[in-house]
């Protein structure tokens, strides 16, 4: 694109410097009146002056953004966001907590502490114990006892469900990093477009003064001249709509990594393309033995699982146990009581109870087959777009941008000795500048797909 700029340059030098004096110092000639289509006459000045105030300041308002730090690797924000994303964190005091259900649910229920006094003859606690021959004072303790097996079975369960969220911690780090990645490569992609529009508004500038050059002697007409400026002015517009997503994308990768809002821009690296380096087989098998949402969804039937086998144990008692000591009077011996008590489930209650969790272990092992479909399914989607996308960079760049920078090449030749129309060096010129967006845009298309493969598959590219 420099090449392109100091060919124009060039060409622009070589018309002034072929015009005749007058028309080098700026006097219009007979031949190329400046009437707009009303008939109104305008006067040169003002056909050559038009762009420059108003241009300017558009400038000077979209070049007021806030200002950027040094250019910062993906990696260096990667590991930001690992240790600061407060989604993260929440993630992994989730499953802090989670774990310590197990210890309580398979704990035996708290023991029960009891004493007891016993007289005749007074309401008052303890009236009557010397006064009577039947009185006494008991100390005892209960404890329930589940039946063997159903503790273990209630720690499984909490267990299993502290494992699926333990694993929904890589999903949720994962998320984040490939909404981390993809906001990056899109901020990248419009940092490179602002350079190639700016560099593309000098290119038209050195156009336009070909333009007028050529109107001065002659050669072309004031319809050319406005139509340079038109698209001079969609460049700029371009330019602002272009300041304002990279705000909003500075906004949310301050968020993904709990910035301050107030804090400096992020200045981008440029993209390099990565390759891929998988077959389509080999992303599909990551995904099934690495992929977190697969495999918290696996934990949570194993968790139903245990759920069928504690409803089947509750069809089995509970016991209870119970000592007490009492003490009499002197003339009378202590007595001592031991109490061993079974309860009787209720057969009814439980046989629902087990429906439910066999219907529940059904849910769980279809939500399972879902997910694994769906994980599948946009491995396989990724997988394919990613690869058209690097075909599509390939021609971009063994093909499209060269034959259209060539072609500009030579339109702007042509126009230059009188062989082209304006329309043909102006299609020329939006075709080089399309194509330079367009390989930046599929460039960054690409590589998210990537980082979202990297987040479905746990591989690295």
């Amino acid at each position: 694109m420099q090449d392109l700029s100091s060919f124009c340059r060039w060409m622009a030098s070589a018309v002034l410097f072929c015009a005749p004096p007058a028309i080098a110092q700026g006097a219009a000639p007979e031949t190329a009146p400046p009437l707009f289509p009303g008939g109104a006459l305008i006067s040169h000045n003002s056909v050559f002056t038009t762009r420059g105030p108003a241009l300017d300041a558009a400038k000077q308002q979209t070049s007021g953004m806030p200002p950027t730090g040094p250019a910062v690797s993906l990696a260096e924000l990667v590991r930001e966001a690992e240790q600061n994303n407060p989604e993260i964190a929440a993630a992994q005091r989730g499953y802090q907590a989670a774990a310590h259900v197990a210890g309580q649910v398979s704990a035996l229920p708290d023991t029960q502490v009891s004493v007891q006094q016993f007289a005749v003859g007074s309401p008052r606690p303890f009236a009557g114990y010397t006064n009577t021959d039947f009185a006494y004072i008991g100390f005892g303790a209960s404890q329930e006892i589940p039946f063997p097996g159903k503790r273990s079975l209630r720690g499984q369960v909490a267990g299993h469900e502290a494992d699926a969220l333990q694993i929904q911690i890589e999903s949720v780090r994962r998320t984040i990093i490939a909404k981390l990645k993809a906001t990056y490569f899109r901020l990248s992609y419009l940092q490179q477009t602002l350079s190639i529009l700016e560099r593309n508004d000098k290119l038209l500038q050195d156009v336009q003064q070909i333009v007028e050059s050529r109107y001065r002697v002659g050669q072309g007409n004031q319809q050319e001249v406005l139509k340079a400026q038109l698209q001079r002015t969609k460049i700029l517009q371009e330019i602002t709509m272009h300041h304002r997503e990279v705000g909003q994308l500075q906004a949310l990768l301050k968020q993904l990594l709990n910035r301050s809002q107030e804090t400096l821009d992020i200045q981008t690296e440029a993209l390099a393309l990565r390759n891929m380096a998988y077959s389509a087989s080999d992303l599909l098998s990551a995904a099934r033995q690495q992929n977190p949402d697969i495999r918290s969804q696996q934990q949570v039937v194993r968790r139903a699982e245990s759920q069928v086998d504690l409803a089947r144990k509750e069809f089995r008692p509970d016991f209870n146990v119970q000592y007490m000591y009492e003490n009499t009077d002197r003339k009378f011996r202590d007595y001592y009581l031991a109490t061993f008590g079974i309860n009787l489930p209720n057969r009814g209650r439980r046989r629902a109870e087990l429906a439910e969790a066999e219907a529940g272990r059904e849910q769980a092992s279809k939500h399972l087959e879902a997910e694994l479909q769906k994980r599948l399914a946009e491995v396989q989607n990724q997988y394919v777009f990613a690869q058209t996308s690097a075909e599509q960079l390939r021609l971009y760049k063994e093909g499209l941008l060269p034959q259209s920078e060539g072609a500009f090449r030579s339109a702007l030749a042509a126009y230059q000795a009188n062989r082209q129309d304006f329309e043909t060096l102006l299609s020329s010129f939006l075709d080089v500048l399309n194509f330079q967006q367009e390989y930046q845009r599929e460039l960054a298309d690409h590589e998210s797909s990537l980082a979202q493969l990297e987040a479905l598959t746990g591989v690295t590219f």
